[in-house]
């Protein structure tokens, strides 16, 4: 017998039907003896429609409040996947973020787990239940109800599995497992079976919808057996792994990439120490994430300033980026939102010269300009048109022999 963490997303709940049937999974991992915990999302929809409701109360809905409202379509999901499993006489007990005692800073909307007491997890599980969780939720010091952000169910799913040291994590989604790219962009992506925590944290963090970066963050950091598996379709899915050193891995193993991405310049600050900091200081103050960033120098001692965010985040750093550039007497403020982000990520660049080279190759012989460009050692990302966003995944994909059909032929 195992303890396993099941985490089940907004589409494999998004109706009754669909609830019976993830019933009917964990009855049977349950009636094979397993210790089941299952974190649940909201379903379909329902995070869009409460969020829609506060916008037509509130232009700025304050982020406090914000929790309170939509924590509450996580704890629809768990009541009612409780009752479809207690028709099925399987014993279970639903609970809320505050009540596993989930504890979080108290960046609401945005939080951050610092903690998780199992001890009242463990008791039910001792007692034969099943336990269903309401994922993306905690409760701060001052037992204020706070969120994980977006995707944040992926992030107590895995942050369970770490604090009662389960077998395995299983992710439930509507795809069978992780992509070399999104196959709705390109025909040919398939389906890995295995990938390392390292490469699944850059394609989580260049864009890659299948799993939350925090999630895989954790995991990593936890050595969590993680998989990613499709809700209605038997399949191995997708083992994320630690790396073997004798596994012979591929130069890349996927592309991912980035809609959610905006661009602001500041010009004519002023080249001189600390600029950087009274730009982006401001900025991270705000609780906004910068990704990219590029400096300019010209030829009158002042530099120009480049960086990118969340598109939901431009307003607001907009905002903060036009106070800043009164105070350092910069010349003018832009933003584009029409951008996007493509990377090429795989352990296998370590020992593999001229991938970047390779990139920059298959993106201009499409007639792709790059914009901004950004390294790591396992990934290289670029920031492009975002009416290219298509063009440039298939080129790329097909570039690094990444197409099932290209797989094919070289193996044949």
């Amino acid at each position: 017998m195992s303890l396993i963490v099941q985490k089940f997303g907004g589409t494999s709940v998004g109706d009754i039907p669909r609830i019976e049937a993830v019933a009917d999974k964990v009855a049977r991992f349950r009636a094979e003896g397993h210790d089941v915990v299952v974190v649940v999302s909201a379903m379909s929809g329902e995070t869009n429609r409460l969020i829609e409701l506060a916008n037509q109360v509130q232009e700025r809905p304050l982020p406090r409040e914000m929790d309170v409202l939509v924590s509450t379509g996580e704890q629809v999901t768990t009541a009612l996947l409780s009752m479809a499993l207690d028709k099925r006489g399987v014993k279970a007990k639903s609970y809320n973020g505050s009540q596993v005692r989930i504890l979080t800073d108290d960046a609401h909307t945005k939080a951050r787990i610092r903690e998780i007491d199992d001890e009242r997890l463990r008791r039910e599980l001792a007692d034969g239940y099943v336990v269903v969780v309401a994922g993306f939720q905690g409760v701060d010091d001052g037992g204020n109800i706070t969120t994980l952000g977006r995707g944040g169910s992926d992030t107590t799913a895995v942050a369970l599995a770490a604090a009662l040291k389960a077998d395995e994590c299983q992710i439930y989604t509507d795809v069978d497992g992780v992509y070399t790219t999104d196959p709705r962009v390109v025909d040919g992506a398939r389906r890995l079976e295995k990938i390392t925590f390292e490469e699944m944290l850059e394609m989580a963090s260049m864009g890659s919808k299948v799993l939350q970066i925090r999630a895989v963050e954790f995991a990593g950091k936890y050595n969590v057996p993680l998989r990613v598996l499709h809700s209605f379709q038997e399949g191995p899915g997708t083992l994320i792994t630690m790396e073997e050193q004798e596994m012979e891995t591929p130069t890349i193993a996927g592309i991912a990439f980035n809609r959610d991405e905006a661009k602001l310049t500041i010009e004519g600050v002023p080249d001189t120490p600390g600029v950087a900091f009274a730009i982006l200081g401001p900025i991270g103050a705000a609780n906004i994430e910068v990704d990219v960033i590029v400096q300019n120098v010209s030829h009158d001692d002042k530099a120009n300033f480049t960086f990118t965010v969340g598109r939901s985040d431009l307003p607001r750093a907009e905002e903060i980026l036009r106070q800043v550039a009164q105070e350092l007497g910069a010349r003018e403020v832009s933003s584009d939102h029409k951008i996007a982000k493509v990377s090429v990520v795989g352990v296998g660049m370590r020992s593999h010269a001229g991938v970047a080279s390779q990139m920059f190759e298959a993106l201009a012989q499409v007639g792709i300009n790059i914009l901004m460009i950004t390294t790591s050692e396992i990934k290289i990302s670029v920031i492009i048109e975002e009416k290219y966003l298509e063009l440039a995944v298939r080129a790329l994909h097909s570039s690094f022999g990444l197409d099932e059909e290209t797989l094919e032929e070289g193996t044949a």
